[in-house]
């Protein structure tokens, strides 16, 4: 369940509470009676990192290749066309 911050406009305390997706906001101020407003908080959840699949799961040949070209692998870049020779019979 999700943990919402709660600030009194009357007292200024603030307070956190866990509470269900669907439960109502709270609008009174345990404290002191006063209306509360929500207040908008970090998030716990956040990505670090290289990347996420180029650098973490990609190919070992495309690996290989990144690292062949030495291009950053926050880059962007687009796979090379390869041109065969027709196999002769």
């Amino acid at each position: 369940m999700p943990i919402y911050e709660y600030e009194c406009l009357s007292c200024g305390k603030q307070q956190e509470v866990i509470q269900r997706f669907d439960d109502e906001p709270l609008s009174t101020c345990p404290e002191c009676g006063g209306h509360v407003r929500k207040m908008v908080s970090n998030s716990a959840f956040v990505l670090k990192g290289n990347g996420w699949y180029i650098t973490d799961y990609a190919s070992g040949d495309r690996k290989k290749a990144m690292a062949l070209e030495g291009k950053d692998s926050k880059a962007e870049s687009k796979p090379e066309s390869k041109t065969e020779a027709p196999a002769k019979a």
